[in-house]
């Protein structure tokens, strides 16, 4: 059975009289624990930002972690990383400024206009499709292997289509359509800070 730190810590603090921790202290324990694991993967040359890329998703199982690491380790070393990271990194700066009332949706096939906007969603369909099972299996490598194949399609997206387009229909269609790429990498790590 896989450790849980967060679930481990939570347990322990449970255990303590009401009021003589800080309410804050099972995340403030768990961060100062895993703010120290970067040193274990410096044998490995694996630099921090691999590991912050992991750490964002805020995951507290260190076996799954590690796991995480080595695959967005070898994932670096590929020759989409640095594309699918700056894309990564502009998809979250788009998102990032989406107003607040906004939810993210299903996108919706009748509101894609763009050859580009369509082979991206048909691209990202297939790799949801085989991710689900790379990701419970726990193979990450996998995962982000059929995510590099994005690459292309996510290149002729940004060249060709408008993002934030007059139409407001359109416009959230395709923010939905980025969330949405943007949540497949985010099921393994925020390769955006992979991004120089």
């Amino acid at each position: 059975m896989a450790l849980d730190l967060r679930a481990a810590l939570a347990l322990a603090f449970a255990g303590f009289p009401a009021g003589v921790l800080d309410a804050g202290a099972v995340e403030q324990v768990l961060d100062y624990t895993l703010d120290r694991l970067p040193a274990l993967y410096e044998k490995d040359a694996i630099p921090v930002e691999v590991f912050r890329a992991v750490r964002a998703t805020g995951i507290s199982e260190p076996r799954d972690l590690a796991r995480r690491v080595h695959a967005v380790q070898a994932f670096r070393e590929r020759e989409e990383a640095a594309a699918l990271a700056a894309a990564n990194k502009r998809v979250a700066n788009l998102l990032g400024k989406v107003e607040s009332g906004h939810e993210f949706s299903e996108v919706s096939a009748d509101l894609l206009e763009e050859t580009q906007e369509k082979a991206l969603a048909d691209a990202l369909r297939v790799v949801a499709a085989d991710n689900r099972q790379a990701l419970a299996r726990g193979d990450y490598g996998t995962a982000l292997t059929n995510l590099a194949g994005l690459r292309s399609s996510v290149d002729d997206f940004f060249d060709g289509v408008m993002v934030n387009a007059d139409d407001a229909a359109l416009r959230a269609n395709r923010l939905n359509l980025l969330s949405q790429l943007r949540g497949q990498f985010l099921a393994i790590a925020d390769i955006s800070q992979l991004a120089g």
